[in-house]
């Protein structure tokens, strides 16, 4: 079975949010193979972007020049995967609908020659059903975020500019997941820590 990047499980297990195994991650890049599904994977593993905030995006949105993409009316600096997806998704939407005057960053054959967005169920269609849905690969990526940064609450707040009850939840899911793994380590004698 493959190994969990912290020692947990995937669903919630007494409200404490839960990371994804690698290997369900990797199963859902395995399924970004077209220029449209790569983008929409990055903004969800990587900027934690809501499916319905990937379906609503502009092109304003990216702002190349300035490596800056804005999320649900937050800025954030452009990575270099995600500005590569993007640059791959742009290329792709200018050779294969050229005169389109939808001004949001996703489109489909349908809303190329209209002004609306796509819809949710093309949006969500690549990781449906897998475990590492869309809106897992967002949830995984601010509990990460939570991990790797200490579990404070202000720093979540700022770097994905969600609310503070959001990001106390998640600070608290990481501060339990990192007890957890503490009470579970081997001593250095080779013992595991934790109540007797």
């Amino acid at each position: 079975m493959p190994e969990p990047r912290w020692p947990v499980r995937r669903q919630q297990a007494g409200g404490v949010l839960q990371a994804l195994v690698q290997a369900d991650i990797n199963e859902a890049v395995a399924t970004a193979t077209t220029p449209d599904i790569r983008l929409i994977v990055a903004l969800a593993a990587v900027h934690a972007a809501r499916p319905k905030m990937i379906r609503t995006m502009q092109l304003d949105d990216v702002d190349l020049g300035n490596r800056r993409i804005t999320v649900d009316g937050h800025v954030r600096p452009l990575d270099d995967l995600t500005c590569r997806a993007v640059l791959d998704w742009l290329d792709y939407r200018r050779s294969r609908w050229p005169n389109t005057a939808n001004p949001h960053l996703l489109i489909t054959q349908k809303t190329a020659v209209e002004l609306g967005p796509a819809g949710k169920l093309w949006t969500t269609r690549a990781t449906r059903n897998l475990t590492a849905t869309l809106e897992r690969l967002r949830v995984d990526r601010q509990l990460e975020e939570a991990l790797t940064h200490g579990a404070d609450p202000l720093h979540l707040a700022l770097v994905f500019g969600i609310d503070e009850k959001t990001a106390i939840r998640y600070a608290d899911s990481a501060r339990a997941l990192l007890e957890q793994t503490a009470e579970h380590s081997p001593s250095p004698s080779g013992k595991e820590l934790g109540p007797d």
